[in-house]
């Protein structure tokens, strides 16, 4: 197949990277791929494009920066799509966003009957509204829709009518992310966590996650003061970062007495790896603006068992009491699973075992691929064309 990855936003957010994952493996797989998406504003920012280079993926179309769908302003990127499309005879626009959702139907349309799919990546983990426009974008006009996993795949199929719809976990590098080899993860384990100034003896709880008011950390510090009272060693650490980090986790945690114990390592690049790998257990309370909580999948491939509520897709990631515990969203309920897991290195090790099998059968780049191509030879069959 003949594929063209259509994103419109430059910056290097939540879907970005399982895009290009996506696209990789793809080609892996004996697909023609191309990349369509913005270039940074100025040198320097950490973009798709760059990052789209950096993996040996680099753009091959150029679209123009842009908020909102805009009829006359996106007009000329159209042109582009629709001119790319017929000169490489792509089968599938896999769109990412809405503004080049709209796009890629605005394309299909001008390009006639042999068109190609037009599909779309549903990033959040909540159910597609059915108000009219939702209608509108997701019904006839998208010949296939991908979720971020089985079960809110389900939950829109009344919305799409018995058209193409699968779910899928998201796709990490689960070379990068994993377990060390037992001496060497106790030596770099040491040394981010003096890096981070986190005591040697210290049990870490960690999070990755923005600073955004829904990101539930009332419950997550409520949660910890909890866990402090019974576990003397025990420290939170919070990596990602956020506008309104002051507001919402640094002065509350000063409020609640525990401002000592809460560690803020803000956001990460180049050792992010080596940070999650300096966590004990990984915990997750809602989704973010990425539906497949990438982070959790990644702790989950570096061999590290999770505590998470039942929000969004964290039921279907975690499996309860195998590689991970799911709890209610109260302070006490999540502040004992911490505390079963920190004081029983047997069964904390086991999940962790678990945890890192489950990333290497449900969340690599290949099952992620062969999902989405299983959705896009649906898709085109249901247009009358067959995938090669």
């Amino acid at each position: 197949m003949k594929i063209l990855q259509l994103t419109s936003d430059w910056k290097w957010t939540g879907p970005a990277e399982p895009m290009l994952r996506l696209g990789l493996a793809q080609r892996e797989g004996g697909n023609e791929v191309f990349v369509a998406c913005p270039e940074a504003p100025e040198e320097g920012s950490r973009s798709v494009a760059a990052e789209a280079r950096a993996l040996g993926i680099a753009p091959d179309l150029s679209i123009t920066l842009g908020r909102g769908v805009g009829l006359l302003a996106d007009r000329d990127d159209v042109a582009k799509i629709v001119a790319h499309c017929r000169t490489h005879e792509v089968d599938v626009i896999h769109a990412w966003h809405t503004r080049d959702h709209v796009m890629a139907i605005r394309a299909a349309r001008r390009l006639g009957q042999r068109r190609p799919a037009v599909v779309r990546s549903y990033r959040s983990a909540e159910r597609i509204s059915t108000a009219p426009w939702s209608r509108w974008l997701f019904g006839r006009r998208t010949d296939g829709l991908l979720c971020v996993s089985p079960a809110t795949a389900l939950w829109n199929e009344g919305l799409r009518q018995g058209r193409p719809t699968r779910g899928a976990f998201g796709a990490v590098d689960v070379d990068r992310f994993r377990p060390d080899a037992p001496g060497a993860a106790a030596e770099a384990r040491r040394a981010t966590r003096k890096e981070l100034g986190l005591p040697p003896d210290a049990e870490v709880i960690g999070i990755v996650a923005r600073a955004q008011s829904h990101r539930r950390f009332d419950l997550l510090l409520a949660a910890a003061a909890q866990l402090f009272a019974r576990r003397p060693n025990a420290v939170l650490l919070v990596v990602g970062r956020g506008t309104r980090r002051e507001e919402l986790a640094e002065r509350p945690a000063q409020e609640l007495g525990i401002g000592d114990r809460v560690v803020f390592a803000g956001y990460r690049n180049a050792d992010y790896a080596a940070v999650l790998q300096a966590i004990d257990v990984f915990t997750f309370l809602v989704p973010g603006s990425d539906g497949t909580c990438r982070a959790l999948l990644e702790a989950a491939a570096c061999g590290i068992p999770a505590v998470t509520t039942r929000r969004g897709s964290l039921p279907e990631i975690v499996v309860d009491q195998s590689t991970g515990i799911l709890v209610s969203e109260t302070p006490e309920a999540l502040a004992a699973a911490w505390a079963a897991l920190l004081s029983d290195d047997a069964r904390r090790t086991s999940m962790g075992v678990a945890a890192r099998s489950r990333a290497l059968s449900h969340f690599t780049s290949t099952r992620f691929a062969e999902t989405v191509d299983g959705l896009y030879r649906e898709a085109l069959t249901a247009l009358g064309r067959p995938a090669a």
